[in-house]
């Protein structure tokens, strides 16, 4: 076979250029383009790093300031309820102040209506005596033809009066 007996001629120049050919892709692409490949995925890497560190430090942020949120609000609703609370208590202050002077008024109104009725029940008792007295000197006059005095009259209608 030909082929066979020809590699010893033309094995020195391929593997001349087989040495060439990986020489030139070792320095052009091992020591040119893959130093900048792995600079840029450097930099990606980097770069994915520092924006998910600045996203976690905006979550924290973001936390702090919720939490800080929800304690004013807590605050907040707590001061409402307390002045909501004082409210109440002011207004029921005012309502019982006011509750107990008008009772005050009614309690003197009260006793004035009941001394004016025990006044009038008094003069209206007498007023009745004084009639029942007159009426029962005209009575034993007309029917017993007796004349009767006042005081008697009176005395008898007292007793009558307290007896029934």
């Amino acid at each position: 076979m030909p082929q066979i007996a020809q590699i010893m001629e033309t094995w020195s120049s391929q593997m001349f250029w087989l040495l060439v050919t990986f020489g030139f892709v070792y320095f052009v692409i091992g020591r040119g383009m893959v130093p900048k490949v792995m600079d840029t995925v450097g930099m990606r890497d980097k770069q994915i790093a520092d924006d998910l560190a600045a996203a976690q430090g905006a979550r924290d942020a973001a936390d702090e300031a919720e939490e800080a949120w929800r304690k004013r609000e807590n605050a907040n609703r707590e001061a409402a309820q307390a002045l909501v609370s004082e409210a109440k208590a002011k207004s029921q202050a005012r309502t019982e102040a006011k509750l107990a002077e008008v009772q005050t008024r009614i309690d003197a109104q009260l006793d004035e209506a009941e001394t004016g009725i025990a006044t009038a029940r008094a003069e209206a008792a007498k007023e009745i005596e004084t009639v029942a007295a007159e009426a029962a000197q005209e009575i034993a006059a007309r029917l017993a033809h007796v004349t009767v005095n006042k005081t008697a009259a009176r005395s008898a209608v007292k007793k009558a009066m307290a007896n029934g």
